[in-house]
């Protein structure tokens, strides 16, 4: 306690004594500061007021089962209280609405569960109904369409082989290419096969002879007639190969990027190789009206006044003779043996790799005599000396023989013989094989000749299957598509046969052991023709030192 006086209105002082009342509870520190000189600490104010207290109501009401519910459900029928009127003394009530409600017939269980199941019976026959027609219905429109492919697919082949026909007989009628004239050639072996037998078997004596005279003389009038056809179809594919042969000059350098685009670029060669070429087709085009014409010859003129020397000075003069003789109102007839010739000296001035050094890529004959040395060998039956690419080397030659051109000139002459149809096979075996990526080697060593000793004296020019012997249908495949093509691992069948063995992940379950032991045995013997040849050889240990190992 603490007394103290104070000032009342009377002006007396009276003593009051004041009850101090000290807190029992810590006072909270609620910030502040020290003299660090003193080291006198300052808090900061803070209520002295005692906290209100909450009234104990009895209840414990922070607890643990307070923080947990409990839901539980249970269903509750409620009442439902109704009063019925009933006809008594001095009430009446209408029974015009009423229903008379009589019991029908009891059923058990057992006669409930049998209706059920009837019932599912029968919708389960309705059921099965529908699907199986459904199925049924499924199985005709697969049929139907299996059928319209088939129908497709007979009329596709019907459509190709006559077109197939059509071509060979095109090609006949306009060969154009070495194959077309190996077709034309081989048709007249064939023509005089047969009219030599019908000879043979119906004239004897003095008739036969000179049947056989009639028959050569024939023979020599078709073979003019093939050589005239030759000549222009020289002249014509010559052409075409020089506007190839400077179309390829003048293109731009390419190459693909990283992400697959192609990327092209002009360099002066390039530009100056286009230049030429446009000039070239320019002069070489028949038919054109005299002033661009005479354009293009002061165009020619003065591209090749560029570099003075004795070819240019000759075309200079050529076309100086050109535009006179057009002035002087010359017919064109009369000027086509000038024109050539003046065509023939520009390709020679085009070729010329100081005027234009982009064909220097590209000649057959290079302008380094260093470099020709390395890459020619020479012709026994022609006497020519060629580069290597112009002589045909099978995988069984030892030695280089005759060049292609002697090869082919033999085969009109003798035995008249057609290769296109191995050849088509060769190259969708290459093309197949690439398509691969897997390294694959033996397929680009060997060459057209080895591909006809196989499918002639191993395979029987035949399908290994349906024994189908027309070679345009046919190609070679993998047998086993795991390893790469060889002589010794593969199997020749049609292109829709092949296509079905090589989706085949089994071949020891897709085909009978007769048929797999008769592959393996075409297999052995090329192997063993194949053996022979030292290009082969390293293949063939190298696959019989797999095999073992597998």
């Amino acid at each position: 306690y603490l007394g103290t006086s104070i000032l009342t209105d009377s002006d007396i002082f009276q003593d009051v004594v004041v009850k101090i009342e000290r807190p029992t509870y810590h006072k909270p520190f609620l910030g502040g500061f020290k003299n660090r000189i003193t080291g006198v600490e300052f808090h900061n104010a803070g209520s002295q007021t005692i906290p209100k207290k909450r009234p104990d109501k009895g209840i414990k009401l922070f607890c643990r089962e307070t923080q947990t519910v409990f839901e539980k459900n249970k269903p509750q029928q409620t009442r439902n209280i109704t009063s019925t009127q009933m006809t008594k003394i001095g009430l009446y009530v209408s029974n015009m609405t009423d229903k008379l409600v009589s019991p029908g017939k009891y059923l058990t269980a057992e006669e409930y569960h049998k209706r059920r199941l009837e019932a599912v019976i029968v919708l389960q026959k309705y059921f099965r109904r529908w699907h199986a027609i459904n199925i049924v219905q499924n199985l005709r429109e697969e049929k139907r369409l299996r059928l319209a492919w088939e129908a497709q697919e007979e009329l596709r082949r019907k459509k190709e082989k006559e077109e197939k026909l059509r071509r060979e007989h095109e090609r006949r009628l306009n060969p154009k290419t070495k194959e077309d004239f190996e077709l034309l050639y081989q048709a007249l072996r064939l023509w005089r096969q047969e009219e030599a037998e019908r000879i043979n078997r119906t004239l004897t004596g003095a008739e036969r002879k000179a049947a056989f005279c009639g028959l050569l003389e024939q023979e020599a009038q078709l073979i003019a007639s093939i050589g005239r056809h030759k000549l222009n179809a020289d002249e014509e594919n010559q052409q075409k190969a020089i506007l190839h042969f400077l179309d390829k000059c003048a293109q731009p350098k390419r190459w693909k990027a990283y992400d697959g685009k192609i990327t092209e670029m002009d360099t002066p060669y390039t530009l100056r190789a286009r230049e030429l070429f446009e000039i070239y087709r320019s002069i070489s085009m028949n038919d054109i009206p005299k002033d661009e014409r005479m354009d293009v010859l002061l165009t020619l003129r003065c591209t090749v006044k560029e570099h003075e020397c004795k070819l240019t000075q000759e075309i200079v003069e050529l076309i100086d003779r050109e535009v006179d003789l057009m002035s002087r109102e010359v017919k064109e007839c009369n000027l086509e043996g000038l024109r050539k010739r003046i065509c023939t000296l520009f390709l020679q001035y085009i070729k010329t790799p100081k005027f234009n050094p982009e064909v220097a890529k590209i000649l057959k004959v290079p302008p380094d005599p260093l470099k020709l040395y390395k890459n020619v060998n020479f012709c026994h039956s022609c006497e020519n000396y060629l580069p290597f690419s112009e002589f045909p080397v099978p995988a069984n030659s030892r030695t280089i023989g005759r060049c292609r051109l002697c090869c082919t000139l033999d085969n009109e002459a003798r035995r008249r013989q057609a290769f296109l149809k191995y050849k088509l096979i060769l190259e969708n075996l290459r093309k197949s094989e690439a398509d691969y990526q897997d390294d694959a080697k033996i397929v680009f060593l060997v060459q057209r000749e080895d591909l006809q000793y196989m499918i002639e004296n191993i395979w029987g020019c035949q399908s290994a299957l349906s024994g189908c012997s027309d070679l345009y249908e046919l190609v070679m495949v993998r047998w086993d598509k795991q390893h790469e093509w060889s002589p010794w691992n593969t199997i020749l069948l049609t292109k829709d046969e092949a296509e079905a063995h090589l989706r085949l992940c089994n071949l020891q379950e897709a085909y009978e052991a007769a048929f797999i032991h008769r592959i393996k045995h075409k297999h052995i013997r090329a192997k063993n023709y194949f053996a022979q040849f030292p290009a082969m050889a390293s293949f063939l240990r190298r696959t019989d030192n797999q095999a073992n190992a597998n």
